[in-house]
C-alpha cells in the first residue's frame, strides 16, 4: 500500500463572513504530484498556509507524515520544503547566502550551488536580493524549498510571473522531484501546467471541491468530445445564439475577455463543414481555427458555467 504523506480531512477556514476553505478533503500519496487547482480566490494559498502550520484551522484534521501541523510542527519543519508566493526575503544577503542560511535547517539539504542551478540563477549568486527582479526572486523563492531536499516539497503557484522557458525548466525540475522520490504539493491556475505534471487532482472553486481525480481521467469522464476554438468574426448576439442550432455542436462558450468562441462536438469535420456553411451565409469568415481535446479548463467552465478569464487572472 502507498504511503499518505499529507492527509486533509474536512478542513474549513473563515475570515469574517468569507468562507476561504469549506470543508475540503483530500490525500497525497508518497512519490506523487499533487495538484491543488482554481482560479484567484479559490482557497488554494489558505489551504496551504493551513497545511503548513503558518494559520490555525477552524475545523477538520490535517496529516502531514504522521504528525499534525499545530502540534507537532517542529516535527515536520526540517522534512518539508516550502515555497509561498510572497516570502521575505533579507535584502541584504546574495542569494548563495540566503540559500546557505536555509540549508543550514536541514540534516541533509542539497548544496546551495544545486540549488540555484536548478532555478536558473547560479549567475545571480552573489547578487544582493534587493537587486533581484521579481521573477528572479519568485525563483529564489523556489530554490529555498528545493534546498531542503525534504520527502515533501510544498509549491505554492510556483510559475505564476515566470517566461515559458523559465516555466519549462521548473516542470522539470518538479518531474525531477517526483523521480528522485519526492513527493510535490503544487497550487496553479495554469490547467496545461496541472496535466503535464500532477498524478492527481482536486479543483478547487469558493473554497469547495468541485472535481477529483488523475487529469485525464476527470477530462474521459466528463467529455467524449472535442473542441473547436476560433476568433470571433464580428458576429452579433443573435448571430453567435445561432451557432447553438448547428446539428452536430453539443455546446457553445464564447469567451468575451478573449474574443474566442469554442464549439463541443463529437463530429468535428461535420461541425467545421457546418460552421463554414453557416459563416458563409452570414457573409463572415472564420480565422484561426484550432481543434484540440477538451482540457481540465474546460471542465472548469463546464462544472461553474464561467472560465478561469473571468476571475481577473
Amino acid at each position: 500500500m502507498i504511503e499518505k504523506t499529507i492527509v486533509v480531512k474536512d478542513l474549513k477556514k473563515t475570515y469574517g463572513t468569507i468562507k476561504a476553505v469549506a470543508g475540503i478533503s483530500f490525500e497525497v500519496l508518497k512519490g506523487k504530484i499533487f495538484g491543488l487547482l482554481g482560479p484567484n480566490g479559490a482557497g488554494k494559498s489558505t489551504t496551504i498556509e493551513t497545511i503548513v502550520g503558518l494559520i490555525k484551522r477552524d475545523a477538520g484534521e490535517l496529516s502531514i507524515l504522521g504528525f499534525d501541523p499545530e502540534q507537532d510542527l517542529d516535527k515536520i519543519k526540517k522534512r518539508i520544503g516550502v515555497q509561498l508566493q510572497n516570502p521575505s526575503l533579507f535584502d541584504s544577503l546574495t542569494s548563495i547566502e540566503i540559500i546557505d542560511l536555509f540549508a543550514s535547517f536541514y540534516p541533509d539539504p542539497l548544496r546551495p550551488e544545486v540549488a540555484l542551478q536548478k532555478v536558473g540563477l547560479e549567475s545571480r549568486a552573489k547578487q544582493q536580493t534587493k537587486f533581484l527582479s521579481g521573477g528572479e526572486r519568485h525563483r529564489l523563492a523556489i530554490a529555498l524549498a528545493l534546498v531542503s531536499n525534504g520527502e515533501i516539497i510544498i509549491l505554492d503557484e510556483p510559475t505564476s510571473g515566470l517566461d515559458p522557458n523559465a516555466r519549462r525548466q521548473l516542470w522539470n525540475v518538479i518531474l525531477d522531484l517526483k523521480k528522485n522520490g519526492s513527493t510535490v504539493l503544487l497550487t496553479t491556475h495554469f490547467m496545461d501546467e496541472a496535466e503535464r505534471l500532477c498524478d492527481d487532482v482536486v479543483l478547487i472553486d469558493h473554497g469547495e471541491i468541485i472535481a477529483h481525480g488523475s487529469p485525464k481521467k476527470l477530462v474521459d469522464q466528463h467529455f467524449q468530445e472535442q473542441a473547436l476554438e476560433f476568433s470571433d468574426p464580428g458576429f452579433l448576439s443573435c448571430e453567435r445564439e445561432g451557432l447553438n442550432e448547428l446539428a452536430v455542436v453539443n455546446r457553445v462558450v464564447f469567451e468575451e475577455k478573449t474574443g474566442v468562441i469554442v464549439l463541443y462536438s463529437d463530429k468535428i469535420a461535420k461541425t467545421i463543414s457546418q460552421l463554414n456553411e453557416y459563416c458563409d451565409k452570414l457573409g463572415k469568415q472564420v480565422e484561426n481555427i484550432t481543434v484540440r481535446r477538451a482540457t481540465l479548463e474546460d471542465l472548469f467552465i463546464k462544472l461553474t458555467g464561467r472560465g478561469f478569464a473571468d476571475e481577473n487572472l
